[in-house]
């Protein structure tokens, strides 16, 4: 019995780029079927339009809507804004982070703006067959979508045309989604009166995302992702974890990237499921994070991606994926089908997506206070993850919850391991009666047995 990873058995002997291809497809299958249908929010920055990867990104989102993503698209322009400005001999202006949109301010916005969202629907109408949307007819809808409010006067500062979301037009929204059209809504909203407001791109996306309850909301970002910046930072965070690396304020986190991660953190807050923070600078990011089981971007989930669970009869084939490969190479004893079926009960299983990535059983024997821990296996795509050592907490709650004051474990590979976290090398003598007298002498198990506090 052994916490070691068990070897694929179905890997392709040739490792070319066609069964790359396949594999690839595959693997991305289970998350074509989950997403189709769903709606996805996605903030796009000003700054990815001055990426060289900007047109390839616009590709790879209206592939999302190829493969039946209901999209719509929140892009921010506040750099085409500056510059606009600066073109016109005006100063920038901000209180507290905030621009201050005077008259003039506002006609480099509705040029800025409007050049950019032009050069969106450019890249969405492409469909020649040179391009990664050949044959795509994509349809684009924008307009009066996103109602808005003056800010008015702030720090004795009257921010003029510069506004907050007072409401998303969410049937209308939905309309356009249901007619497969793509929504397009930028940084501009509009009052009842009939006047014109800059908006926080940020708030827009956020109020979208929530008013839409969607599905997932993406925050596209320049640079390395969030979690490859900052020191034992997960991959997956929950909404606690992503407020600690706001807190304390002068942390490393540049202004516009806490202004991200604080949307992401408030669309969660909100309702909505998953918040994916995915750089722009990545080739295929986009694609790998929303398709692939380990992404390529910072999650924040509102639930638990990955969930520790009593495993049920559903779990059986994962569960035998896992510790069958173990069992041919001698590692495990083999258990039929039948067996760990019939114990199903007794396995705990860790979930990823559907996928059972580890797996454990513990097996009380109530009359001696004492349980084993059997069936120790990992994904090997998930080694180096401490998976094992989460499942032994796991067990080491239950087997007190059950009265269990020690817990076993026969090993023929990995004594160290099990010694490293507190188990002590013991005598057969030590083992309950049931399971001494089913000792196999020609494996010559090591026994080792933890005491739980």
């Amino acid at each position: 019995m052994t916490p070691a990873d068990p070897t694929p058995t179905n890997a392709p002997a040739d490792g070319g780029p066609a069964n790359g291809l396949v594999a690839a497809l595959r693997a991305s299958a289970p998350y074509v079927h989950a997403h189709r249908e769903r709606t996805f929010v996605i903030h796009l920055p000003g700054e990815a339009a001055a990426s060289p990867a900007f047109a390839d990104l616009v590709y790879d989102i209206a592939l999302l809507a190829s493969l039946g993503v209901r999209l719509v698209i929140v892009f921010g322009a506040r750099p085409q804004i500056d510059t606009a400005l600066a073109q016109a001999g005006i100063a920038s202006r901000f209180v507290d982070g905030v621009r201050v949109t005077d008259a003039a301010a506002l006609a480099c916005v509705k040029q800025a703006v409007g050049s950019l969202q032009m050069d969106l629907e450019a890249l969405l109408s492409t469909s020649l067959a040179s391009t990664p949307m050949g044959g795509a007819r994509i349809a684009t809808v924008s307009g009066n979508l996103v109602t808005a409010r003056p800010v008015g006067i702030a720090g004795g500062i009257d921010h003029g045309h510069t506004g907050e979301v007072r409401r998303v037009d969410v049937a209308s929204i939905n309309a356009h989604l249901e007619r497969g059209a793509i929504v397009l809504l930028s940084c501009i909203g509009y009052s009842p009166s009939g006047e014109i407001f800059n908006l926080y791109a940020e708030e827009v996306a956020t109020a979208t995302a929530t008013a839409l309850a969607a599905d997932k909301f993406v925050v596209m970002h320049p640079g390395a992702a969030l979690h490859e910046r900052f020191a034992d930072t997960p991959a997956e965070l929950s909404p606690q974890a992503a407020r600690d690396l706001l807190a304390p304020a002068d942390a490393a986190l540049e202004s516009a990237d806490r202004a991200r991660l604080q949307a992401a953190i408030a669309a969660c807050q909100a309702g909505v499921a998953r918040a994916h923070l995915v750089s722009f600078d990545s080739d295929g990011a986009l694609l790998r994070e929303l398709y692939s089981r380990d992404g390529a971007g910072t999650m924040i989930a509102a639930d638990n991606y990955d969930i520790t669970r009593t495993a049920t009869p559903e779990d059986l084939g994962g569960v035998l994926a896992l510790i069958e490969p173990l069992a041919a190479a001698g590692v495990l004893v083999a258990r039929s089908r039948e067996q760990v079926e019939l114990d199903i009960g007794r396995y705990i299983v860790m979930e990823r997506d559907g996928l059972i990535t580890a797996c454990c059983a513990l097996v009380p024997y109530p009359d001696e206070g004492v349980g084993e821990l059997a069936c120790v296996a990992v994904h090997p795509a998930y080694r180096g993850q401490d998976r094992a050592a989460q499942l032994l907490v796991e067990v080491e709650r239950r087997a007190r919850r059950e009265g269990l004051a020690r817990i076993f474990v026969l090993t023929t590979k990995t004594p160290h391991w099990f010694i490293e976290h507190g188990f002590a090398p013991a005598d057969l003598d030590a083992l309950p009666l049931a399971k001494r007298t089913l000792y196999n002498y020609q494996r010559n198990s090591a026994v080792l047995i933890k005491r739980l506090a």
